[in-house]
């Protein structure tokens, strides 16, 4: 039997949407999936090295590692009206030249925040560290992500959102692409398609069962939030729009590419559809 292994972040909707394979409610024949969770930035990072070959990764980083890996349509997050939030003290009046910690540099919200921001300091740590550094004063602001932007502390406000920042960019009214899954090129076609299957099946039954996987993983200690906060956070990013893709949420990811492309960050402009697992490819060698 094949060990295949996946990649993801610590945070609830990652879990949420893997862990109906983990508790062996989702499985593929001939596979046995085990699965490790890691900060989004090294998640990319180690995409980046082709470490892994099925990753979750920040939508940002997609066009750099295009030629390794292609994009799965299943287990995505989006922010529609809401998103990352910079937020700084209470008592804070940033400057032009504020210093601000980042998630990581191939982030869709560092992506962001650089070109809305372009004379800020940045320095990048862990997600989970950022809150801490601003009430510190060690940064004068942060970019919150995951579950911290329900849970950040009292001492603490918004400065902006970044679903303001990524309107103003994207001209439309377009969800925010945050993250999602890549597979590796390495694998064959054929079994890349059931891969796919496979996670996007997980993430359906994930959403059927909703209440009762995450008591599971409230019990076990899976997740970092309470009952409620985790009931608001899975509606924000592990919700029915996560699956599979829609054709709003392609046309989302373009502009991010197209965005990406026209401030310097990639080397030529992306289109997403260009990009994905071919799955007519299974039904041409089925006739």
């Amino acid at each position: 039997m094949k060990k295949t292994l996946i990649a993801h972040s610590p945070d609830a909707d990652d879990v949420f949407m893997y862990y109906a394979i983990k508790f062996g409610w989702i499985d593929m024949e001939g596979v046995k999936f085990e699965n490790i969770a890691e900060d989004i930035q090294t998640l990319n990072e180690k995409a980046l090295g082709g470490v892994y070959e099925i990753v979750a990764i920040s939508f940002a980083l997609y066009p750099h590692i295009r030629e390794d890996y292609a994009l799965l349509r299943t287990a995505v997050s989006f922010g529609d009206g809401y998103g990352p939030k910079i937020i700084r003290k209470k008592d804070v009046k940033l400057k032009r030249n504020f210093k601000v910690a980042l998630s990581g540099e191939h982030t869709t919200n560092a992506m962001l925040f650089r070109i809305a921001y372009p004379d800020a300091r940045v320095t990048y740590m862990n997600f989970l560290e950022i809150e801490q550094a601003v009430l510190e004063g060690r940064v004068d602001a942060g970019v919150l992500i995951h579950e911290s932007i329900l849970t950040y502390d009292s001492e603490l406000e918004v400065e902006r959102e970044m679903w303001d920042i990524w309107q103003e960019l994207s001209g439309g009214d377009l969800p925010l692409p945050l993250g999602g899954m890549a597979i590796s090129r390495s694998i064959p076609l054929n079994k890349a398609i059931e891969y796919e299957a496979t996670l996007t099946k997980a993430v359906h039954v994930a959403r059927e069962h909703k209440q009762k996987l995450s008591q599971m993983l409230l019990e076990r200690d899976l997740v970092r939030i309470d009952a409620p906060t985790l009931d608001k956070y899975l509606e924000l990013y592990a919700n029915d729009d996560s699956i599979t893709l829609s054709e709003i949420q392609y046309r989302a990811i373009n502009k991010l590419f197209e965005i990406g492309y026209k401030y310097g960050f990639y080397d030529s402009l992306v289109k997403v559809q260009d990009f994905m697992i071919p799955t007519e490819y299974k039904e041409l060698r089925n006739s």
